[in-house]
């Protein structure tokens, strides 16, 4: 353990490299962020189903489209995805390059798309084969598909199959990080590999020159019309990008909170603090009472088998409807427990062979 903390230490002391906890958490922010919006959608979809349907039934394809705005906006301004500059980091290509390029600068070109779609399609797609996979056991287990079909089959063999795939997908993210943390490795995710690019911290120079890119914007003389119409639609979709990651970055600790709040094991919680207590059985007046039969389809009042079930709901006890219509009108009392009774809180039974 001291050895791994040496490590961890180590590796934190660095001038650019960021710490372990700085690129996990980083990567937990939009993996928090998704499924609180799924769920704020999930709720206008159910309070208006004509209206915000649509957005429900086409949301990961909808959240994909934002995601490409969100990525691509931050990476050609920062050289960061939006939780990598969330946490003050960057990206630079891979390699020795002594004198890192401002994060103004961006990625090269081959860097740039790659990361692009490795932020935001490998999400996509994992989510996609995860809705399948759920899709299958169902199907699988209501035995939708004839047994002797060669798809259920194949659906069986690739149900069999995924786990392990699935294993062999984290646990490669974990000996990479593992890795990092160790100091033999300088990307904690594969996917950065992939992108031959990696982490750093964003230095003085860094931020000075973000400032002055979003503060003022150099004048080019006589732009062409076709210049004009890149420039125009390239600003609109930066404004959209910018309105979302704007929203994002002020509201992803509320967002992280919805998620915790509607997740399933803060609602095992909720649950059990609110359920409400089991009823008490009935208090009985007389505890060595001889009037309850031992066979449950006998009336307790005549001891024959009941003619016309009939419950009494303020103690739950079952008669004939003769039987307990006339000690009720009688007594006003339940025969059994002593509950005061209305011959109104007689409930006729019906079962099928009735």
């Amino acid at each position: 353990m001291a050895e791994l903390g040496a490590h961890i230490t180590a590796a934190s002391a660095g001038d650019d490299r960021p710490s372990i906890f700085e690129a996990v958490a980083q990567d937990s922010l939009m993996a928090a962020v998704k499924p609180a919006l799924q769920h704020l959608v999930k709720v206008l979809a159910e309070s208006n189903p004509g209206r915000y349907g649509f957005l429900w039934h086409w949301f990961d394809e909808i959240y994909v489209l934002l995601d490409v705005l969100l990525q691509q906006h931050y990476l050609a301004r920062c050289s960061a995805s939006f939780s990598e500059n969330f946490y003050s980091l960057k990206r630079i290509p891979m390699g020795d390059c002594r004198q890192q390029p401002l994060a103004t600068a961006g990625l090269p070109k081959r860097q740039h798309w790659k990361s692009l779609l490795l932020l935001v399609l490998v999400p996509y797609l994992k989510a996609k084969l995860e809705k399948l996979v759920s899709t299958l056991r169902e199907e699988d287990e209501y035995s939708i598909h004839p047994p002797s079909s060669s798809w259920k089959r194949f659906y069986r063999a690739f149900l069999a199959a995924y786990p392990f795939v699935n294993m062999t997908w984290e646990g490669w993210f974990l000996i990479q990080q593992l890795c990092y943390i160790l100091g033999k490795a300088q990307h904690h995710s594969p996917m950065l590999r992939l992108a031959g690019v990696r982490l750093v911290r964003l230095t003085a120079e860094d931020i000075l020159a973000l400032e002055k890119k979003l503060g003022g914007a150099s004048s080019h003389p006589a732009p062409s019309i076709k210049t004009r119409v890149q420039s125009a639609v390239r600003k609109a979709l930066g404004t959209i990008a910018f309105s979302l990651s704007t929203g994002l970055s002020v509201s992803v600790f509320f967002l992280q909170f919805l998620d915790w709040w509607y997740s399933s094991e803060n609602q095992e919680t909720i649950k059990s603090l609110t359920a409400l207590p089991t009823p008490p059985p009935p208090v009985h007046l007389d505890h060595s009472s001889t009037l309850l039969p031992k066979l449950k389809t006998v009336c307790p009042l005549c001891h024959k088998t009941r003619v016309n079930a009939t419950a009494l709901s303020t103690s739950g006890f079952v008669f004939c409807y003769r039987c307990a219509y006339s000690y009720v009108k009688a007594h006003q009392r339940c025969p059994i427990t002593g509950y005061a009774t209305e011959l109104q809180h007689l409930v006729k039974l019906y079962s099928p062979e009735s």
